[in-house]
């Protein structure tokens, strides 16, 4: 052996032989190596593919009877009940809906701008008191988790809150009445704070040392790391604003002209109602007067938006409540 080989260590060495041999011709790359399944195997993914393709039809097939109701006659439909498909197809629903395009609109947008100002601020908020919560230099950071929980087991009621938004602060008519109620909620907080227990928080230490601020820190380096979390509360925020038509019928009623989505389909409904009533000692038929349809079509323009939204922020929405499911 010469003895430059000698003053070589092994590793390089072994990089240098490989150096040398990367002009060489190599032979034919290997086929990966194919794994056979046992029928056993085999039989058991056949089972699970056709359960989990059966629950899945079991699942969207409420969606199905809700579209197809929407799209049927009234009378067919107090006849022969719901079915997959449209009976008697028609549009009377969606044009008794559709009647007043601009307060369908207005309310379109109110729910829409509500749904998406929220989302955003209550996110920011909620994370914020979620990494407050999170660290260990917060001196009275028990003391306000203690406060935040014992709102989830006892409320002050429907009548003081009332009197207290209505009254003390004066929004009874404004659409703050509603906002500010929905932007952020103790069990969100308490998720947040749950999953900020998975972030190491060796990465706070590590940017105090190197100078950053409390802010720089939240911002740069947690709350990248937060996605999962975001993306699921970020959901239920949405969900709630989107589908609220309580706290408007408290707070708004008629004092303003465009109503957030769900209270106005909550009033057309009510509106079909009556109406049926009103004729049903009359000569006119009630069956020509959409009830069951109404509300199906009502189903649907409310939730059709969100679940164009929703695969969007599915792959973040089962890790991110999964780790916040316990309380701590």
């Amino acid at each position: 052996m010469p003895s430059s080989d000698l003053l070589l260590p092994a590793t390089v060495t072994e990089v240098i032989t490989t150096k040398g041999q990367k002009g060489r011709r190599r032979g034919p790359a290997r086929r990966p190596r194919t794994i056979r399944l046992s029928r056993g195997d085999i039989a058991l993914k056949t089972v699970s593919y056709v359960t989990i393709t059966l629950f899945s039809l079991f699942c969207a097939l409420p969606f199905v009877l809700i579209v197809s109701a929407s799209f049927s006659s009234e009378s067919e439909i107090m006849r022969t009940g719901f079915g997959l498909l449209p009976k008697g197809f028609t549009l009377t629903a969606y044009e008794f809906i559709f009647r007043s395009p601009r307060q369908i609109l207005g309310s379109y947008a109110v729910t829409i701008i509500m749904t998406l100002a929220g989302t955003a601020i209550g996110l920011f908020i909620i994370s914020m008191t979620g990494f407050a919560l999170y660290r260990k230099d917060f001196r009275y950071r028990n003391v306000i988790s203690f406060f935040i929980y014992f709102t989830t087991l006892f409320s002050a009621g429907l009548a003081p809150t009332f009197l207290w938004v209505g009254r003390d602060l004066g929004l009874r008519g404004s659409y703050l009445a509603v906002f500010l109620q929905l932007l952020m909620t103790p069990w969100l907080i308490i998720l947040m704070k749950n999953f900020m227990r998975t972030v190491p928080y060796e990465i706070v230490e590590s940017g105090k040392v190197d100078g950053a601020g409390d802010f720089r820190i939240f911002a740069q380096l947690t709350l990248p790391m937060m996605k999962p979390a975001l993306a699921t509360i970020g959901l239920f925020l949405a969900l709630g604003y989107w589908n609220e038509w309580y706290l408007s019928s408290l707070y708004l009623g008629s004092t303003v002209e465009f109503k957030p989505l769900q209270y106005y389909l909550y009033n057309v409904i009510n509106t079909a109602n009556a109406l049926r009533n009103s004729v049903a000692g009359d000569n006119v038929s009630i069956t020509d007067l959409p009830s069951n349809t109404l509300k199906m079509a009502s189903a649907v323009l409310a939730t059709a938006p969100i679940l164009f939204v929703y695969p969007f922020v599915q792959k973040y929405f089962v890790s991110g409540i999964t780790v916040g499911a316990v309380k701590g």
